[in-house]
């Protein structure tokens, strides 16, 4: 009998539900995370389950909230900290930037932070531009950090056990729009690197992460239906990112047209561009496009938030570029 569906915030609850059970050492931390459970409900549930001192809520200070989770993986604890939406992460930089990410190396390898930092980004949500930004770019860019961003719920699930198993800090971007998607959970493990083939094809390789894999899935639809197989590879994993599997895609494709909500310019896109053209530059038939939002603030209104975000109308058109 398969294992019942749940939703994407349910998946992660789990997550931690688990690894509090299995490990003493984690604990679960954030803004009205315990007896709320959380802005979203990720983490409702685990306070009753497992007491104050390891479900804790803190004051509305993100830079003393990840300070002092520095500090616990420092001495011995596995902290979980949820940052209410990824634009207060800044708030949080310096403890990130200037001291989770270099302790290790700075340490001689005989100190490590392991430490995860759970926070949903994107639009979609009319939240305005103080709280829909994607900034997952500038946390890849820092030596140190690893950085997830699960689409479905068993990656949710998978992906929070390894960043809290693994020894080292580790950034979980959860998109708020997927929070209430439903799928098959099981309780397995997953690896931080790896990505996944979500749809084979032939004629063109779209690759993503986060909530527009489902946008690429839907493009890959809308062009079967012009007799061009579209691969879909979803990264899972940012920081690494699996250079390996898209090089060998781009092998059969061909072409290539990466896909990410967060703005374009500077992004996470620009540096697979890049690695492609280098390092993929025989197998190219066609230049790497790019799909991502303008480089503008995200807009508060309906209507202009619809027409920034990216969506499969967007992602075809410049795959039927590609193609000709």
């Amino acid at each position: 009998m398969s294992a019942p569906e749940i939703r994407y915030a349910q998946a992660v609850a789990q997550a931690l539900h688990d690894s509090l059970r299995d490990d003493e050492s984690v604990m679960v931390m954030g803004e009205d995370i315990a007896a709320a459970g959380g802005s979203f409900k990720a983490t409702r549930g685990l306070l009753d389950a497992f007491g104050p001192q390891r479900v804790r809520d803190t004051p509305i200070s993100e830079a003393s909230i990840v300070s002092a989770a520095v500090g616990a993986a420092l001495t011995g604890m596995r902290p979980v900290v949820e940052i209410m939406f990824m634009d207060f992460i800044t708030l949080a930089m310096d403890a990130l930037v200037n001291q989770a990410s270099k302790a290790r190396f700075m340490f001689g390898g005989q100190g490590s932070v392991p430490m995860v930092l759970r926070t949903p980004h994107g639009g979609g949500m009319n939240a305005g531009p103080q709280h829909s930004q994607c900034l997952e770019a500038w946390l890849a860019h820092v030596p140190g950090l690893k950085v997830v961003c699960p689409s479905t719920p068993q990656d949710a699930y998978s992906l929070l056990r390894a960043a809290i198993a693994d020894p080292d800090p580790v950034i979980v971007v959860e998109h708020k729009g997927l929070y209430a998607r439903k799928g098959v959970v099981e309780p397995v493990v997953g690896r931080i690197g790896e990505a996944s083939i979500v749809r084979a094809g032939r004629d063109l390789t779209l690759v993503s992460y986060g909530a527009t894999v489902a946008a690429c899935l839907d493009a890959a639809r809308t062009l079967g239906a012009e007799g061009v197989e579209a691969e879909v590879i979803d990264l899972r994993s940012i920081q690494p990112w699996d250079k390996a599997a898209v090089l060998a895609s781009l092998a059969r494709t061909h072409r290539a047209v990466i896909v990410h909500e967060a703005v374009s310019a500077f992004g996470v896109g620009a540096e697979i561009a890049a690695t492609l053209s280098d390092e993929g530059f025989d197998d190219l038939d066609a230049p790497v496009r790019r799909v991502g939002a303008p480089f503008m603030p995200v807009p508060f209104a309906s209507s202009l938030e619809k027409g920034y975000a990216v969506d499969a109308e967007k992602i075809v058109a410049v795959a039927r570029e590609t193609l000709n």
